[in-house]
């Protein structure tokens, strides 16, 4: 009953009667086609171009940064933000079990290994209480570095994920931090356009990070965004993503292994009229929740609420919660059976092969998520 009943409110709220809706669609409805044609006519389509300055003038404007540096996806601007704040191969990194597997593979990117901490159930983001409690139980300070007393690995960063754009409680984590001289990362991948008290995510840490996959807010297709007020890291940033190149007129110099991450100016073509719709967009998807919020009293089911730590939400991806694994592995089957694409939280990390030997604590708010939670329907209407 209850999976009938949201099908019809979902449809409802999207005008849809029968044809498929999707999770989350991308929208072009800026000037996009303009700048793209504006693009291709110049010939500047690959890794330099008016459009690749601005993405990273308006970025860093944005999440009020003084630096922003554009790449060719999210994974690859985590994957960078560890190595410029030191991971190393063979360190640790802690973060969260509870997120995507991109998180925990731009630490492995780097040769290091992460570590698994609990999250909080409101915010489902790193709980600063689980991560004070495994520094106080593993950590030892041995000069300037961290080791983790259980594997004698150098603990070289931590690396919170903002989950489904719900800020974490960033500025506990960033007090820990600065207590154990540990550098702050933030995934922000979810979060662009969710603040806390006037304060961006992704502009907390040392060095923040975003994603614009088909599937976010806004989109240029693939692309990512690492962002900084520290300038040296931010110049750094631009120069290892971009291979590493000395200016020259002429010559091919690289003085060090870097990567080749650049976001073609075609992309960032795409990004920029997105980044001129960003509000609109986080308001028609401020509406779509509203009307979940009255809907779904009705279908008997529990909207995810957003956290006090948030105090403006990107309306990402929105949620429910179900009453256990059982409710819903049904709501997941009945609601995809009929045309109304729904998905659940991810795995958490440690039960993939690749990190099923990694070090973690209980987990305990980790697995209870991971048994009810469910996106559904949250494109831009």
């Amino acid at each position: 009953m209850k999976s009938a009943l949201f099908i019809q409110k979902v449809r409802d709220i999207y005008q849809e009667a029968s044809e498929f809706i999707p999770l989350h669609a991308p929208v072009f409805s800026g000037r996009e086609k303009e700048y793209l044609i504006e693009t291709i006519d110049s010939t500047f389509v690959s890794s330099v171009g008016k459009y690749v300055d601005a993405v990273e003038t308006f970025g860093a404007s944005y999440t009020k940064t003084k630096k922003a540096v554009a790449v060719v996806n999210g994974t690859a601007a985590m994957q960078v933000a560890l190595r410029l704040v030191g991971v190393r191969p063979g360190e640790e990194v802690i973060t969260q079990a509870l997120t995507f597997v991109a998180t925990a593979n731009s630490i492995a990117y780097n040769g290091a290994q992460p570590v698994f901490v609990d999250v909080d159930r409101d915010t489902m983001g790193m709980s600063p209480t689980a991560l004070k409690n495994f520094l106080e139980e593993f950590g030892d300070r041995q000069g300037d570095k961290v080791i983790n007393k259980k594997t004698g690995a150098r603990i070289a960063a931590v690396l919170p994920m903002h989950t489904f754009g719900f800020l974490c409680r960033i500025s506990e984590i960033k007090k820990i931090c600065d207590e154990w001289g540990l550098p702050l990362v933030e995934d922000a991948a979810e979060a662009l356009g969710s603040f806390m008290d006037g304060k961006s995510a992704g502009s907390f840490g040392q060095i923040g990070t975003f994603s614009f996959n088909g599937n976010k807010i806004i989109t240029s297709g693939g692309g990512g965004l690492i962002v900084t007020n520290q300038e040296e890291l931010g110049l750094k940033a631009k120069y290892i993503t971009t291979t590493a190149k000395r200016p020259h007129p002429f010559e091919y110099y690289h003085d060090e292994l870097a990567f080749n991450f650049r976001m073609p100016n075609v992309n960032a073509a795409l990004l920029l009229a997105q980044f001129e719709k960003l509000e609109a967009y986080r308001q028609s998807k401020s509406a779509v929740y509203s009307a979940y919020k009255e809907a779904l009293v009705e279908a008997d089911l529990n909207l995810v609420p957003v956290p006090e730590t948030t105090t403006q939400w990107n309306h990402w991806l929105i949620s429910v919660q179900l009453e256990s694994r059982v409710d819903r592995d049904s709501f997941l089957k009945e609601t995809n059976a009929k045309g109304v694409m729904t998905r659940p939280i991810w795995q958490l990390m440690y039960s993939l092969p690749m990190y099923d030997n990694c070090q973690r604590d209980e987990q305990t708010n980790a697995k209870f998520l991971e048994e009810r939670i469910v996106n559904i329907p949250s494109s831009v209407i």
